[in-house]
């Protein structure tokens, strides 16, 4: 029986975690919190690295980045689709794991794998609540919801909901993605739409730095949540005002 988890990223590809809301993952480990990732696909289609090399790869960067549980679904790569079937699929391990915080990527993407993902996660979540749906787990865990859904929007064109302050952890952020040596190293395949190697650590600590600067701290990551925010003691809002 697998360990209910406190947060669980969901991804369309091994690597979009380390890119998105790795740091959240590492700054959550470090609060005591268990964490977890389910990768939907594995890489089979991607224009660099076969599937097994990813898999390792991505268990590298899992173990940097102090996650107990992940694994990757055989949804096809670059053919993800929201039905019935990947539904089940994606509540079976919700209602494994039990998690209290999912994270999605954002609704709205360049490829459509992210975009679909973003919607089949939230469904499979909302699925996985239903008492009297069977999923065809062995162990046949009871029904779950996660309390709180939050949308990855690193790569969005969107103002966040809020943003996690990750400065203590972002070498382990990078060192996460460059785990993934098949994809990032410089190579002749893919040359024209992937990154030059020597741009990835300023193009990545870029990005982090101006959503840190959101937030009044040096490094973060964005997300968004659907819902609106409920606030107790206005004295202990964060982020000052000017």
């Amino acid at each position: 029986m697998t360990q209910s988890v406190d947060v669980l990223a969901i991804a369309a590809h091994r690597d979009d975690v380390e890119q998105t809301c790795g740091g959240t993952l590492l700054q959550s480990a470090a609060l005591g919190l268990l964490t977890a990732i389910l990768d939907l696909t594995q890489g089979e289609a991607g224009t660099r690295g076969s599937a097994a090399e990813r898999a390792a790869e991505a268990a590298e960067a899992a173990r940097i980045l102090g996650v107990g549980w992940r694994q990757a679904l055989d949804l096809p790569d670059g053919r993800i689709e929201n039905t019935w079937e990947n539904r089940l699929k994606i509540a079976r391990i919700v209602r494994e794991l039990r998690p209290r915080v999912v994270i999605l990527p954002y609704w709205q993407a360049r490829h459509p794998d992210h975009a679909t993902a973003s919607t089949l996660g939230y469904e499979a979540c909302f699925v996985a609540g239903l008492a009297k749906v069977e999923t065809g787990a062995e162990t046949n865990p009871a029904p779950h919801r996660p309390f709180k859904i939050i949308y990855a929007s690193l790569y969005a064109d969107v103002r966040p909901s809020f943003v996690v302050d990750i400065t203590a952890c972002i070498e382990q952020r990078f060192a996460s993605l460059m785990a993934y040596r098949s994809q990032y190293e410089n190579q002749s395949s893919g040359g024209n739409i992937f990154v030059p190697q020597e741009e990835i650590r300023e193009r990545t600590f870029a990005l982090a730095r101006y959503y840190g600067m959101l937030g009044g701290v040096r490094y973060a990551e964005p997300f968004v949540q659907k819902e609106v925010g409920l606030v107790e003691d206005l004295t202990l809002i964060p982020v000052q005002s000017m």
